[in-house]
C-alpha cells in the first residue's frame, strides 16, 4: 500500500504543472522563419539550431527560447555530407558536420540576434565581421508597428570583393585576412578602415568591423515580435557558388 506525505503533492497536480511549465516555454519562444531564395543550395545553419538543406524555396522554423544569446544563423554553400551528416563546405563550414555545434568558418554572412535582453528588448544584426558569402535580409514578421524595422544586405560584394579579400566561395572581413588590431579590434576603441568602409559603403546597415554598433545594431520589443532570415532575398545580386563537387545531390 503507498503511503502519500502531506507534503506531496498528487500525481495530477504534478501532470499539470508540467504542463504549465511547457505550455508557457513554448508562448515564450520567438519564431525564426529562415528561407531560401538562392538559385542554388543553401545549408542553412544555426547556433543554436543545428542545421538544414534548403533548397530554393524552402524553409527551415527554429524556436529558441526568450533570452538566447549570442546566437546567429548563417548559410553554407557547395556542402556534402554523407549519409551520416559528415562532410564539408566550402563557405560557413561549421566543422565538417550538417547539425552544427558551433560557429561557422569565415567568409560567411551572420544574422545574429539576442533575445529579451536590456530593456526587454531584443537585438538584432546582419555582420559582415566574419566576411561575406550570401545575400541575406533579418526582418521582423510580427511586431508592432512602427517599433522596429527591415534590415538587409543584398549588394555584389562577391563579384566586387577586392583582391587581398577574395576566398572561396566568398569575400573576406579584413580581420580574418590580417588579424591585426586595426581590423579586429582587439584592444581598446578602434574605428573604420578603407577596407571595412568596402562593406559599409555596400551594406549600410550591416556590421563592418567589431565596433560598428552605432549604425549596425536593431531593436524589437521582445516577446511580441518574430523573425524572417532569407538567403538572396528579392534585388539580390546572385553569385553562382563555384562548384567545389561534381554536383550538389547532396545527403542530409
Amino acid at each position: 500500500m503507498e503511503i502519500m506525505s502531506d507534503l506531496t503533492p498528487p500525481k495530477s497536480l504534478l501532470l499539470l504543472l508540467l504542463f504549465l511549465v511547457g505550455f508557457l516555454t513554448s508562448t515564450n519562444a520567438t519564431t525564426f522563419t529562415v528561407r531560401n531564395n538562392c538559385p542554388y543550395t543553401v545549408w542553412a545553419a544555426a547556433s543554436p539550431g543545428g542545421g538544414r538543406r534548403l533548397d530554393r524555396g524552402q524553409t527551415w522554423t527554429l524556436n529558441p527560447p526568450r533570452g538566447t544569446s549570442m546566437a546567429r544563423i548563417w548559410g553554407r554553400t557547395n556542402c556534402k555530407f554523407d549519409a551520416s551528416g559528415k562532410g564539408h563546405c566550402q563557405s560557413g563550414d561549421c566543422g565538417g558536420v550538417l547539425q552544427c555545434k558551433g560557429w561557422g568558418v569565415p567568409p560567411n554572412t551572420l544574422a545574429e540576434y539576442a533575445l529579451n535582453q536590456f530593456g526587454n528588448l531584443d537585438f538584432f544584426d546582419i555582420s559582415l565581421v566574419d566576411g561575406f558569402n550570401i545575400p541575406m535580409s533579418f526582418s521582423p514578421t510580427k511586431s508592432p508597428s512602427g517599433k522596429c524595422r527591415p534590415i538587409a544586405c543584398t549588394a555584389n560584394i562577391k563579384g566586387q570583393c577586392p583582391n587581398q579579400l577574395k576566398a572561396q566561395g566568398g569575400c573576406n572581413n579584413p580581420c580574418t585576412v590580417f588579424k591585426t588590431d586595426q581590423y579586429c579590434c582587439t584592444k581598446g576603441k578602434c574605428g573604420p578602415t578603407t577596407l571595412s568602409k568596402f562593406f559599409k559603403d555596400r551594406c549600410p546597415d550591416a556590421y563592418s568591423y567589431p565596433q560598428d554598433d552605432p549604425t549596425s545594431t536593431f531593436t524589437c520589443p521582445s516577446g511580441s515580435t518574430d523573425y524572417r532570415v532569407v538567403f538572396c532575398p528579392k534585388g539580390s545580386a546572385h553569385n553562382f557558388p563555384l562548384k567545389m563537387f561534381g554536383s550538389e545531390s547532396n545527403s542530409e
